[in-house]
């Protein structure tokens, strides 16, 4: 599991021992519900991630002077997603209980649920900062109750009430947002009250995940549930960076990059960007 793997994300084969992050790959995306493909992400990330610097005039730092280990793909049974959580839970709490700090690779969206779990287990009091398109708090999408559509809502299942706090949302039923009132903390629309967010939650706890469809479509094509009306690359870039340079992220997530809806190849190489500052400012 520790061995370096082939391919890694840019610059990031150091030795496990002396890396305070790993990432890692979860090659899911069988509850898809509208364009697949996101099964693809991670191994596009990492594949096109050497186009781009290792250094970020943004942060002025270089991930060739930062400790990352990149673990690869987990080798996930796509029919089963019962079993590929948990085998996604087991490779984030093996991280974790090495003292590292877990930043998993999508995947669908659901795929969350697996790294989550295994932070909870150990920091029962995490919260959960989201940025999405979608609210993603669904009990059951279709009777099915593991979908990316029901992501969030299984993750408020392990914290409760006023733990979740959610960025970006512009999408999602009627009963969603009727019942996120009472439940979770949902900034629709946009990133404003980020800063204040983070200055609550101080230095509690924090899992951050990231689905790319946050992003208005212009900028990022490339995902199975495009929703027009998001944010630019450049207030991600700056919100990503504030968030792992603040707040104690203990575990975090990027995913819903789907390679084959954009063959202009422009949302991998926005996806690999968003990475590099988020590993240069966590680290």
């Amino acid at each position: 599991m520790w061995n370096k793997n082939i391919e890694t994300f840019l610059c990031c084969d150091n030795e496990f021992q002396e890396a305070k992050t790993v990432l890692f790959g979860a090659p899911f995306d069988s509850t898809t519900s509208y364009r697949p493909g996101s099964r693809f992400g991670s191994a596009a990330i990492r594949r096109e991630s050497y186009g781009i610097e290792s250094y970020s005039p943004y942060q002025d730092k270089d991930l060739e002077d930062m400790a990352v280990f990149d673990s690869g793909d987990i080798e996930l049974p796509l029919g089963d997603a019962s079993l590929s959580l948990q085998q996604i839970e087991e490779r984030a709490g093996a991280i974790l209980d090495a003292g590292k700090r877990p930043f998993l690779l999508g995947g669908e969206h659901l795929v969350t649920l697996g790294a989550f779990r295994a932070v909870h287990q150990r920091f029962p009091e995490v919260n959960i900062l989201h940025f999405d398109a979608h609210a993603d708090l669904r009990d059951d999408y279709l009777g099915v109750k593991l979908s990316h559509a029901c992501v969030l809502r299984r993750c408020w299942e392990l914290t409760g009430d006023g733990k979740i706090f959610q960025f970006g949302i512009r999408s999602g039923d009627r009963e969603e947002f009727r019942w996120g009132k009472d439940h979770v903390t949902t900034h629709k629309f946009d990133l404003v009250g980020l800063e204040e967010t983070l200055d609550r939650l101080g230095d509690t706890p924090l899992y951050f995940t990231l689905d790319l469809d946050v992003l208005d479509p212009s900028v990022f094509p490339g995902t199975g549930t495009p929703e027009p009306g998001g944010i630019s690359f450049d207030e991600l870039r700056k919100a990503v960076t504030l968030v792992c340079g603040k707040a104690n992220v203990i575990a975090c997530d990027v995913n819903e990059l789907s390679p084959p809806c954009d063959q202009s190849g422009v949302s991998t190489m926005v996806a690999c960007k968003i990475v590099r500052e988020m590993l240069l400012a966590l680290n």
